[in-house]
């Protein structure tokens, strides 16, 4: 070995590992057709990716197929790569695994540098004893998954858990092993980047920025820690692109320290909709005696971020305030992309949050049960100024708080912490998903019979290791969470709340009964597009029930819960696509019901994080895009409701209001026009309301007894409009008014970027909307769910590269409207 005390170290160089290995089934119910193949196996990736790639086995999203996979998690597996290696100087030699998923061996040359267990840490092995000059074997093992978690749940003690396996009592993804929207298809895998990292002397082991605002002032604190191969002395410099600079001097056995820049009138980064996204390029090198050995970079942005919740006379706020600015958060929950996850690439990354901005969303909440996002995420909402809630990785089950456990957990959240936390656009880290409810409501107390449930991670560990290692963001123990451990954690006058009692056994109307501070998850189920459901289904014939059908309907009694969701509101349809066409528009008016209810609400209510923006695979869910990457009208009607300015009618002491939320940056001041029509367009009551609503406030007007009281409540509307803003009110549910057949006139022609649509009513029409999907799956339309009064029209731009006849589009199973449910029915 080098003598590193005396020598110039070199700079650390690094290594990739191949890209592709070769992979095989080692034991397990492997099928004589696949059992003693070897076949190539992108890193990163997955089992079931590489066996798919290889043609060995059917699509999983398809049909039924994923019942003919289930033995791949069941299987362990082997990934082999070889590699060249020459001396090169340097004195410490690393493999470093960012990602193994979950229980895995790593041997090179025949010797075994350790065993993995949580698929959540970065794995990093020391390898100077094992590698050598020329050619290296490298084998990384994987044992099944599901007999792990089995054979885990037996060591620790049964605790409770929700669905099939007991994911929680391992380190994996919890949704891998199937949940009430994602398939049953526990994987194993090298699922992130390897590689091999020499070094010499000391390296960076870490670089935490920790970011303030003081007055005009943008501060940030940068934390550094190395590890070191000897006692020489380092000095750490750390530079912004503005010029500021700072550096650390680490003395012989020193390995942590901290310094300090600042940044005169520097330009805020805010959530959009609130300001622009400047991001600063912070640079970390190591060096000694003058030679860098080592360099880190990190995009920060200068911001404050707190959630409060503050005790008052109506119960616990939960609000986000950025830079001193309370903001309503227009949000969505945030699920794994693909079921395989390694096939999310940061372009489809880029789109789905393309989908998020259509949809005037500014907070995305990446659920507990999935896992922490990759870099591409998070530098994406930075640029984006879209607010991220991450939970740590624990949903609807008690998890045990012994060893191994605990120290998993802790190295876990160590690595995430560290990685996650340079980024602006995280705002609050939280606990839990439903964990701290389950034990309160669920029945756990009783099958638990005294063990550990997780609670000392949420109440100890987790906000521990936040204050250590990112001290500036807020966190929370648990969602939903009231503020106090002694008040029920799903208490709609403290705290965050999650409502589910709607979608599961009651009704969508009844979201105006509940006055919450702030709703965390709440939704209705839809089915996937058309051309989605007929992509990944060939039932034939293709009803709600037949088999393919029922099998990407993974909620229980989902179909029961659709229909008695429905049958209130909109006639029960017996053809397929009829059927398909309620359920999407029933869906959408449900989350609409809610969200205008809780923005009426402001600021009481501070915000709505609807269930949930994207899918993993094909499959009915309450997802606002399914799992091809189409929009559901879902998706549109959340660009509705999340608009900057909202108007809305909503019972209010015994009578109607008309609410006017704004949520822009500019004052509202137009006058505000609020009218009872018949549905022939006939005006049979008006008043002019003056508006003079601030910037990001609210305003209610009680509408006169004239315009909210109708003669005949099924042929009559209310409709308030002001600077091009409108909502409505109908006395009666679409089934029970007289929505007479769609008069419509209609022309569509091609276009430089696809094709225009215009639609004109010649009568009411309610819920207009272009199921464009039927006619290119991967073409957009501008807008949907668009109600017309008699005479009134609009025009659709619809994005398509598809060379199809413009009047397609016009065809009564692509244009659609809630008349044509309604009219025949009656």
């Amino acid at each position: 070995m080098t003598d590193v005390t005396t020598a110039r170290p070199a700079a650390a160089r690094t290594t990739a590992l191949p890209e592709v290995w070769s992979l095989r089934a080692l034991d397990g119910p492997v099928p004589a057709g696949i059992a003693g193949q070897t076949v190539p196996a992108a890193v990163p990736g997955l089992v079931h990716v590489a066996l798919l790639d290889a043609g060995l086995i059917l699509d999983p999203y398809l049909d039924r197929n994923e019942t003919t996979v289930t033995w791949i998690g069941q299987s362990a597996w082997e990934y082999a790569t070889r590699f060249d290696y020459a001396p090169d100087g340097h004195d410490r030699h690393d493999l470093v695994f960012d990602g193994l998923d979950t229980f895995a061996e790593v041997v090179l040359n025949g010797r075994s540098l350790g065993r993995t267990r949580n698929q959540h840490r970065t794995y990093r092995f020391s390898v100077d004893d094992a590698l050598r000059d020329g050619e290296n074997e490298l084998v990384v093992t994987f044992a099944s998954p599901v007999a792990e978690a089995d054979r885990a749940s037996l060591e620790i003690g049964y605790r409770p858990h929700t669905y099939f396996h007991p994911f929680n009592a391992i380190r994996k993804a919890a949704c891998n092993f199937g949940w009430d929207w994602g398939l049953d298809a526990a994987s194993s895998g090298i699922w992130k980047p390897a590689r091999l990292e020499a070094w010499s002397g000391a390296r960076l082991a870490a670089t935490r920025p920790v970011v303030s605002v003081d007055g005009s002032d943008g501060v940030v604190a940068v934390h550094v820690d190395i590890e070191r191969a000897d006692d020489a002395d380092y000095s750490v410099s750390i530079s912004l692109a503005d010029g500021s600079e700072a550096r650390i001097e680490l003395a012989a056995g020193a390995s942590t320290g901290v310094a300090e820049l600042r940044v005169a009138d520097v330009a805020l980064w805010w959530p959009r909709g609130f300001g622009e996204q400047p991001l600063y390029d912070l640079a970390v090198s190591l060096e000694r005696d003058g030679d860098v050995l080592a360099e880190r970079t990190h995009r920060i942005g200068f911001r404050t971020i707190d959630v409060q919740l503050d005790r008052d006379e109506e119960g616990t706020s939960f609000r986000f305030v950025v830079n001193g600015e309370p903001v309503w958060i227009r949000g969505a929950n945030w699920i794994p992309d693909d079921a395989f996850v390694t096939r999310v690439t940061r372009e489809r990354l880029s789109h789905r949050l393309d989908q998020a901005e259509f949809a005037n969303m500014n907070l995305l909440r990446i659920w507990g049960g999935g896992y922490y996002e990759s870099d591409d995420f998070y530098d994406l909402c930075d640029e984006r100024g879209i607010l991220v809630w991450q939970d740590f990785l624990f949903a609807c089950a008690s998890y045990a708080e012994e060893e191994p456990l605990w120290s998993e957990v802790e190295a876990e959240a160590r690595d995430n912490i560290t990685r996650i936390m340079p980024h602006p656009s995280l705002a609050l880290w939280n606990g839990n998903n439903e964990n701290v409810w389950g034990y309160e409501e669920w029945g756990w107390a009783k099958r638990l019979q005294g063990r550990t449930w997780g609670l000392g991670y949420y109440l100890d560990l987790l906000p521990r290791l936040v204050a250590e290692l990112d001290p500036s963001r807020s966190y929370t123990p648990a969602s939903p969470w009231s503020g106090d451990a002694d008040i029920f954690a799903n208490d709609p006058e403290h705290g965050s709340v999650h409502l589910w009692e709607h979608w599961n056994r009651v009704d969508y109307p009844t979201y105006r009964d509940v006055h919450a501070r702030f709703v965390a998850e709440f939704g209705w189920q839809g089915p996937a597009t058309w051309s989605t459901i007929t992509r990944a289904i060939s039932d034939s014939p293709l009803t709600p029930e037949s088999p393919g059908m029922f099998h990407h309907q993974k909620a229980m009694d989902g179909n029961d819960k659709l229909t008695d969701g429905l049958v209130a509101h909109l006639p029960l349809p017996d053809d397929t696509e009829d059927w398909h066409w309620a359920m999407s528009l029933n869906q959408a008016l449900a989350v609409t019901v809610g969200i205008e209810h809780m923005r009426s609400e402001s600021p009481r209510c501070m915000g709505s994080v609807v269930w949930q923006l994207n899918d993993c695979w094909p499959v009915t869910s309450w997802a606002a895009v399914d799992g091809y990457g189409h929009a559901k009208p879902l998706l549109y009607a959340l660009k509705h409701v999340y608009a900057d300015r909202l108007l809305t009618i909503q019972p209010r002491g015994g009578g109607l209001a008309a609410i006017a939320v704004n949520d822009a940056p500019a004052g509202w001041t137009g006058p505000l026009l609020a009218r009872r029509l018949s549905f022939d367009g006939t005006v049979l009551a008006e008043a002019l309301l003056a508006t003079d609503i601030d910037a990001r406030g609210a305003r209610t007007f009680a509408l006169p007894e004239a315009v909210a009281t109708p003669a005949d409540a099924a042929s009559e509307l209310i409709v308030v409009e002001s600077e091009g803003v409108r909502g409505f009110w109908f006395f009666a549910e679409h089934r029970d008014s007289a929505l007479a057949r769609a008069e419509l006139t209609t022309s569509a022609r091609r276009v430089a970027t696809g094709y225009e649509v215009t639609v004109e009513a010649g009568n009411l029409v309610r819920d207009l909307a272009l199921l464009v999907d039927k006619v290119d799956p991967d073409a957009v339309v501008d807008d949907m769910l668009v109600t017309l009064l008699p005479g009134e029209s609009v025009t659709f731009r619809v994005r398509s590269e598809e060379d199809a006849d413009p009047e397609r589009f016009c065809a009564p199973d692509v244009l659609r409207t809630s008349n044509q449910l309604v009219a025949d029915w009656n």
